[in-house]
């Protein structure tokens, strides 16, 4: 598989200060400390695996990481992680991923599998395709 640029929400550590991991995978899970819980488990966090297909820096693929990102951070703190994918660097991913326009972007998780076309500057547009929001009657 191609190389992608990751992004993951920023992380509270120990002493509360806020980090970004940048192209690693965001721990989930209870941590292994050695010790056992006394029957105690931790709520699974859902994280939400977001693919973003760009063309280089152009403004629209710029603008599409903008909005992602913002809608994120507001909707889903700490709970996802986005691959950034460049087609002009891979192309051959635009066929194999069944990629039609740039920038689109992927839901992978949480199922069903979502797809969004543009810039996603249409917040509510792009929420409601991502199962943000419920849909208006």
């Amino acid at each position: 598989m191609a190389k992608a640029t990751t992004y993951s929400a920023p992380r509270k550590n120990k002493n509360g200060a806020s980090s970004r991991v940048l192209g690693k995978k965001p721990k989930t899970g209870a941590a292994t400390s050695g010790k056992k819980s006394a029957g105690k488990k931790r709520p699974a966090i859902e994280i939400w695996n977001l693919r973003l297909y760009v063309a280089g820096q152009s403004p629209r693929s710029m603008a599409a990481f903008t909005n992602l990102k913002r809608i994120c951070d507001q909707h889903l703190a700490g709970r996802y992680r986005i691959e950034v994918f460049d087609l002009e660097k891979n192309p051959n991913l635009a066929r194999s991923d069944q990629i039609f326009a740039i920038p689109t972007l992927i839901r992978q998780l949480p199922e069903p599998l979502r797809r969004i076309i543009g810039d996603l500057s249409d917040i509510e547009r792009t929420m409601v395709g991502l199962d943000l929001v419920p849909t208006r009657p």
